[in-house]
C-alpha cells in the first residue's frame, strides 16, 4: 500500500541522516563538527525516541571522543573553537543523560565522565557551566558514581564544588549530597563538616542553586532529628524560615522543593513546624501544585501522601479544605501518569486512615469507579495504591456493614490481584480483602463466589512470609462469626497437616495469625469444634506444642482463646484442652506454661488465660470437679487465688468468677 511505502521510506531516510551526523562529528572541519553536535544535541532534547535511535549508532562514544580530544589539544590553529566545541559535546553528553538511564550508562561506558569533571577546572566559563550542567543530569540517576564521604580527598572535592562561585558549580556540589547521602552516618559525616551551613548560605544564590539546596537538605535531614535541630538552630532559625518563606516563590518547582524540606522536617521533628499557619501554607501550596501538568504536579502528589502520612491534625486540615473533593476530581477528570494517579490515591489512603468523618465523605462520593480504575491500572504501583486506598476506607464498620465494598466493580478485580506475579500487589489486594471481609452480613458470600477464598488458601502456602500472613488475616476476617458452612468449607481446602505447618512456621507473625484463624474457626457452635479433634488431636497438639515454648505474648493470646472456645464445648473438647494444659509427660520441675501466663505482665494473655480455667471448671459439666482438682494440685487455682486485686479490671472479674465456681466444689 502507498502509506506503508512511504512510512518505510521515511524511517529509511531519518535513520541515514542520523549516520551521517555521526560521520560528521568525525569530520576534521571543526565548523562541520561544531554544527553537528549541536544538531544532534537539539533532536534528542526531550524525545527518547531519538535518544535511542542515535545510542544504537555509536553517538555517545563518538562525542565523547571528541570531548577527550579537543579538551588535549593545544591552541594552534587547527583548534579553532575548541571552546565552542566543548560545550556543545558536554551539552550533547548532558541531553542523552537527562531523564534516560540507558543515556547515562551510554555515557559512562563511553568514558566521558573523567572529561566532563576536568571541563570544571577549564578557564572558559562557558565550558564550565556546560560541563557542571551534564555532571548534574548524571548525578540525577542511580547510575551516577559514588562518593564515599569517609574519604577525606572526595569531602574536600564536595567542598571545593559547593565554594565555587560558579553558580552551576555549586549546584552540582549539592547534587553529589542528594545523589550520594544514603546512611545516617553519612548524614553525620556531613553535617560535622558544616554541610548544612554550607547549603544555607546557598539558598540565597540563583534559581538554580536554590532548587539543588533544597533537595540535598531533604536528603542531609531525612529521618534525622538530630540534623534537623542542627538546621533549625542556624542562625537563629533563619534559614528555617528561608525555606519557608519559599512557598511563596514564584517558580513551582522552587516551591515543591520547599514543600518536600519542610515536609521531611516534619515527619522526623514535628515540634519545629507547630504553627498552625505554616501547616495550612504548606497544604495548600501542595494542593496548588497538583495543578501544575508536568513533573512537579507528579512529585507534589506523592510529596501530599507523605506530608499527610500518620498525621492526624494534618489529615484534618486537608479535609477542611476539600482535598478529598480537589482529588476526586483529579482521578476523574483527568488523563493522569501513573506517578500522579499512584499519589493522588494514597494521599486519599491517609486521610481515610484515622478519621470516620474522611472515611465517610469520601466514600459518599460514588468512588466505586475511582477505586475499580485504580485496581485494573496496568502500572503495578496504582494497582497497590487503589489497594491500600480501598483497605483503609474499609476501616468503616457503618459503610462496610452497608455493603459499598461487595460491589462485583470492586470485588472481581480484587480477587484478580491475588494472582497478580508481584509480591507487593498480592500484599496491597490482601490487606484490602481483610478488612472487607469483616462483614457482619452474608454478603460475604460474593466473595467465596469470586473464588476468592480458594486464592486466599494458596497465598497461605506462600514462600513469602508477608503474603502467609496477609492471605490468614483474611480467611481469620473471614471467619469472623461466619456459619458452620463457610467454616466447612474453609477447613476442607486447609486440612490439619496444613493447619499444623502454619501453627508451627518459623515466621512468629505466621503463628499469630494462624492462631487467630483457628481461635474464629472454632468459636461458636459444638460442630466447629471438631475440627481440631480431626486426624488424632494434630492441629491441638501443635497449638500445645507452641504453648508450652512460651511464645511471644501475641501468639500465646491468640493459642489461649483457641483453648478457651474448645473448653466451651463438650466433655470430650475440655477433657482435650486439659491434656494440653497438664500433659502427663510434662518434666518434672519445670513450671506450667499456664502458670507463666497467669504471671505475664501482659494483661490480656491474663485475660485470655482465666478465660481457658472458667470453661474447664464450668459447674454445669459433669468432669469439672475432677478438673478443678487437677488445677488446683497443679498450683493454679492457688494462683488464681493470688489474683484477686489484678489492676486489670477484666480479669479481676474473671478470676472472681472461677473462684466462685471453686466455691462450689468446697473449695476455702
Amino acid at each position: 500500500m502507498p502509506t506503508t511505502a512511504v512510512s518505510v521510506v521515511s524511517a529509511s531516510s531519518s535513520y541515514d541522516r542520523q549516520g551521517d551526523l555521526i560521520s560528521r562529528i568525525a569530520s576534521p572541519d571543526a565548523d562541520v563538527k561544531l554544527k553537528a553536535l549541536r544538531e544532534v544535541k537539539n533532536q534528542i532534547i526531550g524525545n527518547r525516541t531519538k535518544k535511542l535511535s542515535f545510542l544504537k549508532l555509536g553517538a555517545v562514544p563518538a562525542i565523547s571522543a571528541v570531548l577527550s580530544d579537543y579538551y588535549s589539544a593545544g591552541d594552534d590553529d587547527k583548534c579553532g573553537g575548541k571552546g565552542n566545541i566543548l560545550v556543545q559535546s558536554a551539552a550533547a553528553l548532558g541531553s542523552f543523560a537527562c531523564g534516560f538511564e540507558a543515556g547515562v550508562q551510554a555515557v559512562l561506558d563511553a568514558g566521558a565522565f573523567p572529561h566532563l569533571l576536568r571541563l570544571l577546572t577549564n578557564p572558559d566559563e562557558k565550558v564550565v557551566d556546560a560541563g557542571a550542567r551534564s555532571l548534574r543530569m548524571i548525578f540525577q540517576s542511580k547510575l551516577a558514581p559514588n562518593y564515599d564521604f569517609h574519604q577525606e580527598k572526595n569531602m574536600e572535592f564536595l567542598f571545593t564544588l559547593l565554594n565555587s562561585e560558579n553558580g552551576n558549580v555549586s549546584g552540582l556540589g549539592a547534587s553529589v549530597i542528594s545523589h550520594a547521602c544514603r546512611t545516617s552516618l553519612e548524614q553525620q559525616l556531613l553535617c560535622e563538616a558544616g554541610v548544612l551551613e554550607k547549603l544555607a548560605s546557598l539558598l540565597d544564590g540563583s534559581l538554580s542553586q536554590r532548587d539543588s539546596c533544597l533537595e540535598s537538605l531533604a536528603t542531609v535531614l531525612k529521618d534525622n532529628s538530630q540534623a534537623i535541630s542542627r538546621f533549625v538552630g542556624i542562625e537563629n532559625g533563619r534559614c528555617l524560615s528561608s525555606v519557608t518563606a519559599l512557598l511563596k516563590d514564584r517558580y513551582p518547582k522552587t516551591r515543591l522543593l520547599s514543600c518536600l524540606c519542610l515536609v521531611v522536617i516534619n515527619n522526623s521533628a514535628p515540634c519545629y513546624l507547630e504553627d498552625k499557619g505554616i501547616k495550612i501554607r504548606l497544604l495548600s501550596t501542595m494542593l496548588e501544585l497538583l495543578d501544575d501538568s508536568g513533573q512537579v504536579g507528579d512529585e507534589a502528589a506523592l510529596g501530599f501522601s507523605t506530608l499527610l502520612a500518620g498525621k492526624e491534625d494534618l489529615q484534618k486540615l486537608a479535609y477542611e479544605a476539600n482535598a478529598i473533593e480537589k482529588l476526586l476530581n483529579y482521578l476523574r477528570t483527568s488523563e493522569l501518569r501513573p506517578k500522579r494517579r499512584q499519589g493522588m490515591l494514597l494521599s486519599l489512603a491517609e486521610m481515610c486512615s484515622k478519621l470516620e468523618e474522611c472515611r465517610s465523605r469520601f466514600l459518599s462520593l460514588q468512588v466505586v469507579d475511582v477505586l475499580s480504575d485504580g485496581l485494573r491500572h496496568e502500572s503495578a504501583d496504582v494497582r497497590c495504591a487503589a489497594c491500600i486506598c480501598l483497605r483503609n476506607s474499609a476501616r468503616s464498620i457503618k459503610n462496610l456493614s452497608a455493603g459499598l465494598f461487595i460491589d462485583e466493580k470492586i470485588m472481581f478485580p480484587l480477587v484478580q490481584l491475588l494472582q497478580y506475579p508481584s509480591t507487593s500487589v498480592q500484599v496491597s489486594a490482601l490487606g484490602a480483602i481483610s478488612n472487607i471481609v469483616v462483614d457482619f452480613t452474608t454478603r460475604r458470600s460474593r466473595f467465596i463466589e469470586c473464588g476468592g477464598t480458594k486464592q486466599l488458601i494458596e497465598l497461605s502456602k506462600s514462600m513469602d512470609p508477608q503474603t502467609r500472613v496477609g492471605a490468614l488475616q483474611a480467611l481469620r476476617n473471614l471467619m469472623f462469626l461466619a456459619d458452620i458452612k463457610c467454616k466447612e468449607m474453609i477447613y476442607s481446602d486447609l486440612k490439619a497437616p496444613e493447619f499444623s505447618r502454619l501453627i508451627t512456621d518459623p515466621e512468629p507473625s505466621v503463628q499469630e495469625q494462624a492462631l487467630a484463624l483457628l481461635r474464629n474457626l472454632v468459636d461458636g457452635c459444638i460442630s466447629s469444634i471438631e475440627f481440631v479433634l480431626d486426624e488424632d488431636c494434630l492441629v491441638l497438639d501443635a497449638v500445645g506444642r507452641q504453648l508450652r515454648k512460651v511464645p511471644q505474648p501475641e501468639i500465646a493470646i491468640q493459642g489461649m482463646y483457641v483453648f478457651t472456645n474448645v473448653a466451651s464445648g463438650s466433655e470430650l473438647h475440655k477433657e482435650a484442652v486439659m491434656h494440653q494444659i497438664l500433659p502427663q509427660e510434662a518434666e518434672s520441675g519445670s513450671q506450667n506454661f499456664v502458670l507463666k501466663f497467669l504471671q505475664s505482665s501482659e494483661k490480656k494473655l491474663r485475660t485470655a488465660t482465666v478465660w481457658t480455667i472458667i470453661n474447664l471448671t464450668s459447674p454445669s459439666s459433669l468432669g469439672a470437679f475432677d478438673r478443678h482438682v487437677k488445677l488446683r494440685d497443679a498450683g493454679i487455682i492457688s494462683q488464681l487465688k493470688n489474683m484477686v486485686t489484678d489492676p486489670c479490671l477484666d480479669v479481676k472479674i474473671r478470676v472472681r468468677t472461677v473462684l466462685g465456681q471453686s466455691m462450689l466444689f468446697g473449695e476455702n
